[in-house]
């Protein structure tokens, strides 16, 4: 080997290999999203999401209903938490609705449709006896009880029309009757204008508008053609075109779409204005709660139809996307029990409690926003009122008892096993073995036996 030029021995130099790509690393957002989406194939996500959505909205309603309306309450003469107390009684009774209506079996549902439906038709008609009905805001939609307890009978029409028409079209479908348009429209259509009539009668075109989602919702699932599907929707927008025509208060509200001024023109648009005012003051995250300006005297309505503009004032864009994010994971929960499910009248009726309960949060929230006019529709399981609350609760019990029925959810609930006590089955005691407070327990008792007093 030739020797270099100090007298050193050459340096071995290494050759090189060339790199090969490597397996490309896992990227984070991948990772979270595959886990977010095995999170959502869970069996019990739709069972969680309804349970946990309803109950944080509820008591989140609970929470701004105390907050928006001790003003209201004072400039009554009456005591601050007058409406919050109403509002919890009516929230603990409609809990044991929520609760009867999720144990209770498929059948019971679909048997408990027409007695449901005639029990609201009833009501709704004693509504319009002199004597009987109570007129509130100019609609004449109310049934005194006594005392300062009332009921309104339309909010119970929509329950009736979602387990009717889901018991109807389930039958019809079992029948294989729906190729036909007259099965599909009769007599499902003919009843429900019929409800519609009776509210209209009152002046409730807000609860109308709601009916007529639950209505398309059905017509839509049960698989209508799109040019049956188009003429009743044609014929009940020339209807509701009509009865806005022939309204001035009606009109009024929808000149007030866009207004930023109280007055625009010969229209007061002084809630719809203030109800902007009140988003817009709120920020980020809110004026804190409580600390509401709008609701002293200055925005109508605070506690029941705009407690959505009372919210992102004292909570601010962070409260109300809270809100958003709720009715969405609500509504998502429903579609997908309805979408997962082999009986027709849980698809049915599923996917009509979750129109009604989407499309009246979207009319209510975009009334508040100002990009719909207002139509005085409550915030679903959120806006003061028992009578919208507890149909509400109930629905939402249906949709729980559908999440529980699914064959997957069955299995999931069936494997768990109570963390303490024993399990019976068949009249005998299975021991399943040690438990927690038995591992303490033997941990002491070999200390002792070690000679520890």
């Amino acid at each position: 080997m030739p020797g270099s030029r100090t007298g050193r021995p050459p340096v071995q130099r290494t050759v090189r290999r060339p790199v090969t790509a490597g397996p490309p690393r896992d990227n984070a957002v991948r990772r979270l999203h595959t886990r977010l989406q095995r999170a959502w194939d869970r069996p019990l996500t739709a069972y969680y999401l309804i349970l946990g959505g309803s109950l944080l909205i509820t008591v989140l309603g609970l929470v701004m209903v105390y907050s928006a309306s001790q003003v209201t309450a004072l400039q009554m003469s009456l005591p601050g938490s007058y409406f919050f107390r109403k509002q919890v009684l009516a929230a603990l009774i409609g809990a044991g609705l929520l609760f009867a209506a999720s144990r209770m079996p498929v059948k019971l549902h679909r048997a408990l449709a027409y007695p449901i439906l005639a029990g609201a038709v009833f009501m709704m008609a004693l509504v319009q006896v002199p004597g009987i009905g109570v007129a509130v805001n100019g609609n004449q939609n109310w049934i005194a009880l006594g005392g300062s307890f009332q009921i309104q009978p339309s909010e119970f029409g929509k329950l009736a029309l979602v387990l009717w028409g889901a018991d109807l079209i389930a039958r019809k479908q079992d029948k294989k009757l729906l190729n036909q348009w007259k099965h599909m429209l009769v007599p499902l259509v003919p009843v429900a204008f019929m409800l519609l009539g009776l509210i209209m009668l009152g002046g409730d075109m807000g609860t109308a508008i709601i009916l007529s989602a639950i209505l398309f919702g059905l017509l839509w699932l049960a698989g209508a053609p799109t040019r049956l599907f188009v003429g009743v929707l044609s014929v009940a927008g020339l209807i509701g075109l009509v009865l806005i025509k022939t309204s001035e208060n009606r009109m009024a509200r929808l000149q007030c779409l866009g207004a930023t001024e109280p007055r625009s023109g010969a229209v007061d648009c002084w809630q719809a204005v203030h109800g902007i005012y009140a988003l817009a003051s709120g920020g980020i995250f809110g004026s804190g709660l409580g600390a509401s300006v709008e609701k002293w005297g200055q925005l109508p309505e605070a506690h029941t139809d705009f407690i959505f503009a009372v919210t992102g004032e004292e909570l601010g864009l962070a409260g109300t996307l809270s809100v958003l994010a709720l009715f969405a994971a609500l509504g998502y929960a429903g579609i997908r029990v309805a979408g997962r499910t082999e009986d027709p009248f849980v698809r049915y009726a599923a996917g009509g409690v979750t129109t009604w309960i989407t499309a009246q949060a979207v009319i209510n929230i975009g009334a508040v926003l100002g990009l719909l006019p207002i139509a005085g529709v409550p915030l679903p399981l959120f806006s003061y009122g028992g009578s919208a609350l507890l149909p509400t609760m109930f629905a939402i019990g249906l949709l729980i008892a559908f999440a529980r029925d699914e064959p997957a959810a069955r299995a999931a609930l069936s494997v768990r096993q109570p963390r303490f006590g024993r399990k019976r089955a068949g009249g005998a005691v299975r021991d399943r073995g040690p438990r927690r407070w038995n591992t303490m327990r033997r941990r002491a008792s070999a200390a002792r036996s070690s000679g520890e007093r």
